[in-house]
């Protein structure tokens, strides 16, 4: 069932200034009965738990093949290490709003996408799985790009080959934790945004 032009207007309105636990009791019913918009949540709630579990995936072979188990334990090279940290403040509870939420996990696995290349370096017998993992996230990305078009909200779109340089550590060891880390925080940026879409489902 197609969105009323009125209602979608309405729909956005709320979906982009009212907070998460506000939306709980607003009037979303248009949203609800928009078996597209259901159908892309529910696709990609699924392709956001594939994503997830190959990036457990890879952090179970960093912990066998490196000993890197416990992020407690590595706290402190973790202030040494030029780690990106992709927020997602749009995607939380009390500051939720869909068109920021949807750019900001856009820009994230853009960022993870390019991160992803010290994995594969580091992992080389795994980079199949890596290219995997990379081809899955601008799948997703794109995913979010056609359904923000379709609701008639802003995009950005983004180049083609990845603009950001890599994180660069000044020894082996060192290269070892920061892929740790990418993947220990790609992980929770993948919870956080999967927690955002499954509420949007549930409305």
């Amino acid at each position: 069932a197609a969105v009323p032009a009125g209602g979608l207007a309405l729909l956005l309105g709320v979906l982009l200034w009212a907070p998460w636990w506000a939306l709980h009791g607003a009037p979303l019913t248009e949203l609800s009965g928009d078996q597209d918009f259901q159908l892309f949540l529910q696709r990609n709630l699924e392709f956001t738990r594939k994503i997830r579990g190959d990036v457990a995936a890879l952090q179970r072979v960093v912990c066998d093949t490196f000993q890197l188990c416990k992020e407690d334990e590595l706290q402190l090279v973790l202030q040494d290490l030029d780690i990106a940290h992709v927020p997602l403040e749009q995607c939380h509870k009390r500051t939720f709003q869909a068109e920021t939420c949807f750019s900001q996990i856009r820009a994230g696995l853009r960022v993870y996408h390019g991160s992803l290349a010290t994995i594969q370096a580091l992992l080389p017998e795994h980079a199949g799985l890596v290219e995997t993992l990379q081809l899955d996230m601008a799948n997703l990305s794109s995913n979010i790009q056609q359904q923000m078009e379709d609701l008639g909200l802003a995009t950005v779109t983004y180049p083609s080959e990845n603009q950001d340089p890599l994180p660069t550590f000044s020894s082996h060891f060192h290269n070892q934790v920061g892929g740790f880390f990418i993947l220990a925080n790609f992980q929770r940026f993948l919870e956080t945004a999967y927690r955002a879409l499954r509420h949007l489902a549930s409305l």
